[in-house]
């Protein structure tokens, strides 16, 4: 999976971008849901299959970006 930003109306559901973006269920992250990065942008974020976020229409937003694991650092207490 991959990261991707999209600009949607305001209050958009995970459901509704995934009508405009043409995406189904497989090709996004559900459990990541649609994240409001920029309020003042309408910009969300959203993760989509790599195939999935070539396929996005690149006037929607920008990515993908890379959506490495976060692991703490240094040795286990």
């Amino acid at each position: 999976m991959v990261l991707v930003t999209v600009r949607l109306a305001p209050r958009a559901t995970l459901e509704q971008a995934m009508r405009r973006l043409k995406l189904s269920e497989k090709d996004v992250d559900t459990g990541y849901g649609l994240v409001l990065i920029d309020p003042g942008e309408d910009l969300y974020g959203l993760r989509v299959s790599e195939a999935a976020a070539r396929r996005i229409d690149p006037s929607a937003g920008g990515g993908p970006y890379a959506d490495p694991p976060i692991e703490p650092y240094g040795p286990p207490d």
